[in-house]
């Protein structure tokens, strides 16, 4: 089984502010990420997928099968559209047994099938010796990968999953996953997955889709979407933790520069020239880790941006110091314990902020 998902779709919801879903994008077997702030529409997007919600206008197909096409007046209902659909809540039935809960989903086959396709399913996701236990004898990763086995064993064509994983450890979500792949290898089936997290869309995404406001604003790889994001809404997701309004002063053609002003503050930037429209306002995102410090004025250096600060607070959360640094604007700087110690750096202390030019991103500033 392969397959390779189309998706547009149009849903207009008046009661929500006048929220409007339209996309367009096709996407093939194997993991996507669908990565947006709240509200961007990503739930929306995989109820109608599936089914639990009809858009005005669209298609939504596969090779094997058209799901929803309004031109046609075809709209598979959400039971026969052979789409696995795994929600934060998991559902799982308290009275049954794992082996039952498996069992679920497989009511109208044979009887020998049931029972081979709930053994197989249940090797793949670890969970035979389980077979007899209830939900509420399992652990967060056990009942994950439950409801995994029971949704999978239907053998979809499709798989949407809506942030499942969330409340689990790193290691417990890393070893499912893994498990999730191994069992799609052969499958080769389109699998939408909805996340909040990063560190998720790198280990994940062979694509990701970024949404805002109901439309695609971004895709492409985990690094052509996260690592030089075009919209502030998808850097603050992507970890810049500064992110400043900007104005254009001048440009340096032959520097490849352009030098901008932060906010209403005296603090300009030398920054990459990009092709945003200099007449209108931007953002400057830089990440944390990125701002280097030093308790000296530095010299001879090849970074353009050294400010004079100081530290208004110093915050030490395990193996990361975070400062907060008014240098004319607020900036929050990543550094490790032992550069604190050893720059002597703490509340008060005057500091230098060093920026390299290409740390720092030049977005629009809608969104």
């Amino acid at each position: 089984m392969s397959g390779r998902l189309q998706v547009s779709a149009q849903k207009r919801f008046s009661q929500d502010g006048g929220f409007t879903l339209d996309v367009d994008f096709t996407v093939g077997a194997g993991f996507t990420i669908l990565f947006g702030p709240s509200g961007s529409g990503k739930t929306t997007l995989l109820d109608c997928i599936a089914g639990l919600q009809t858009p005005e206008r669209g298609c939504i197909s596969m090779p094997d099968a058209l799901l929803f096409d309004t031109v046609k007046g075809v709209n598979v209902p959400s039971n026969r559209r052979a789409v696995g659909y795994l929600l934060q809540s998991l559902a799982l039935f308290p009275h049954m047994s794992v082996e039952e809960n498996v069992l679920y989903g497989l009511q109208g086959l044979a009887a020998r099938e049931r029972e081979q396709r709930t053994r197989e399913i249940m090797e793949s996701f670890r969970i035979a010796s389980l077979a007899t236990r209830r939900p509420r004898e399992l652990s967060g990763g056990e009942r994950q990968r439950v409801a995994l086995a029971r949704t999978l064993v239907v053998q979809p064509r499709l798989f949407l999953l809506d942030e499942p994983l969330t409340a689990l450890d790193a290691i417990t979500k890393s070893q499912i996953l893994a498990d999730l792949r191994t069992w799609n290898r052969e499958r080769q089936v389109p699998i939408l997955y909805v996340t909040h997290q990063r560190e998720e869309v790198f280990a994940l995404g062979e694509h990701v889709i970024a949404l805002e406001g109901g439309r695609v604003v971004a895709h492409g790889s985990p690094q052509d979407v996260l690592h030089r994001p075009e919209l502030e809404s998808v850097a603050q997701l992507a970890g810049f933790e500064n992110i400043l309004p900007a104005s254009f002063v001048a440009e340096h053609l032959e520097q490849g520069t352009m030098t901008v002003r932060i906010g209403t503050s005296a603090l300009n930037l030398e920054v990459p020239l990009t092709r945003i429209n200099q007449s209108q306002s931007m953002r400057i995102g830089i990440r944390a880790g990125d701002i280097m410090l030093a308790s000296t004025e530095p010299v001879g250096l090849s970074a353009r941006n050294v400010i004079s600060g100081s530290v208004m607070n110093l915050e030490l959360r395990g193996v990361m110091a975070i400062a907060e640094v008014d240098c004319g604007v607020e900036l929050e700087v990543h550094l490790t314990p032992a550069a604190c110690a050893a720059l002597k750096i703490e509340s008060g202390t005057k500091v230098w902020v060093v920026i390299k030019t290409y740390s720092c991103l030049v977005m629009e500033s809608r969104g």
